[in-house]
């Protein structure tokens, strides 16, 4: 039953992050499995491939690219595209910009929000299901918003919103 809504989970991509996803699936289709099919050629090459490290190798990773190609695909088959420069900027939604006042430590960040699959803290990408991104979607410059972390409350004042 889980699986099952996971795999009709629609995955909310920015058109940047579909492009992206798309590129990607396109490399590991038309480059990675003709590089990993010449690895296996040329180790076949090579003779008994019981002992073959090289084959092994190879096999291993033909496993991962074909895994990942699977798992693109079935996000992209769930995918629902925001357009960025859809809507204004009076509220957060995916797809926007958003400058916050973190008030515990008087400190200003840009997170960008997007879908789960687009996350990326280190680059500034919250998911719009993350605690924070929860919190701020739907909110106006001025609002505060209280985000609880653990036992602890955070809080976090919108200054700007800009599209992506």
């Amino acid at each position: 039953m889980a699986e099952e809504t996971l795999s009709s989970k629609k995955n909310i991509l920015t058109r940047a992050g579909l492009k992206k996803l798309e590129d990607e699936l396109n490399d590991l289709k038309v480059n990675k499995m003709q590089e990993i099919s010449k690895k296996i050629g040329e180790a076949r090459e090579q003779g008994d491939l019981s002992e073959n490290a090289e084959y092994d190798a190879a096999k291993d990773e033909q496993r991962d690219i074909q895994a990942r190609i699977e798992e693109i695909e079935g996000i992209l088959k769930n995918a629902e595209v925001v357009d960025e420069e859809e809507g204004g900027t009076d509220k957060v939604n995916i797809g926007c910009r958003v400058r916050i006042l973190d008030m515990t430590y008087n400190e200003e960040n840009w997170f960008s929000i997007v879908g789960s699959t687009e996350a990326s803290p280190l680059q500034g990408k919250i998911s719009n299901e993350s605690p924070v991104g929860h919190a701020l979607i739907g909110q106006k410059v001025g609002d505060v918003v209280q985000v609880e972390v653990g036992d602890d409350t955070d809080s976090y004042k919108i200054l700007e919103i800009t599209r992506s």
